[in-house]
């Protein structure tokens, strides 16, 4: 009989059974990709590839003799032909002996304007210049800075002025190290107020750059990178000083990345 508390059906369970997947649903619920063997064998050979490129790219960058077989050390043009002509030494003089006031900057004054050489710089490098009364200090200007590619406002003042330095390209301790301690104090004088190798840049970059050399630091404005080598390259050729291998190796390859680069005139 079947009544209100019989039944001709089977009542469920309380915990309902697993319902059948659809056609549509079954697709979904596949194993993650990569599991099956054609899978993982494409995704070995993609990891493959890509640690490949990069032990291209960063091998050369950490092993100076697997730079030296690829090339990275190869380059062309007037900078590195002249690069080629110095002589590389690669026990320097002790920085112990360095004396930065040997070296007289901004003790001359090459044009007779009554300014000396970090004035001179100032007017060369930058634009919009003002100067004070009777035309001899720089008031206001503005810097293209070549280490960083920003544009910097000059304003001269006691907590102002320095957001823009001068810059000796070749470091007056690295000139020491590297043949200017046989100078002649004339001759450091000379090399220490050269606007040749002067540059007026941003005060915290000059500050960062310290006494390295190319070797251990470069500017932060890669465009300007193989300009500042070649300048680099130009000074040590014109004052005879030295390079260290570390120091060579590391022009060469920034000149590998500027073929045909040339070496400043002035």
């Amino acid at each position: 009989m079947t009544g209100r508390f019989g039944g001709g059906r089977d009542r469920r369970p309380s915990g309902r059974s697993p319902r059948r997947l659809s056609g549509r649903s079954a697709r979904y619920s596949r194993a993650p990709w990569g599991t099956t063997p054609v899978e993982r064998l494409l995704i070995l050979v993609l990891a493959a590839a890509i640690v490949g490129v990069l032990a291209g790219l960063l091998l050369p960058r950490i092993s100076p003799q697997i730079g030296a077989i690829t090339g990275r050390y190869a380059a062309t043009g007037e900078a590195a032909d002249r690069l080629s002509t110095l002589k590389v030494a690669d026990d320097p003089r002790p920085a112990a002996q360095y004396d930065r006031d040997a070296f007289g900057f901004r003790s001359t004054d090459a044009d007779g304007d009554g300014c000396d050489v970090r004035e001179a710089v100032l007017k060369r490098d930058m634009t919009d210049v003002t100067t004070t009364p009777g035309g001899c200090k720089v008031n206001t200007g503005l810097l293209a800075d070549p280490y960083t590619g920003r544009i910097i406002r000059f304003m001269r003042g006691a907590g102002t002025s320095a957001a823009v330095q001068i810059d000796h390209v070749v470091a007056l301790e690295n000139a020491w190290k590297s043949g200017a301690s046989d100078w002649s104090a004339a001759k450091r004088i000379q090399f220490g107020n050269d606007p040749y190798n002067l540059l007026a840049v941003d005060g915290q970059a000059n500050e960062d750059k310290g006494s390295a050399s190319a070797a251990y630091w470069l500017p932060e404005n890669r465009a300007y990178r193989c300009a500042y080598v070649a300048r680099q390259i130009g000074v040590k050729a014109k004052y005879g000083l030295s390079v260290t291998g570390t120091e060579k190796r590391a022009m060469m390859g920034v000149l590998h990345g500027c073929p045909g680069q040339t070496v400043p005139e002035d």
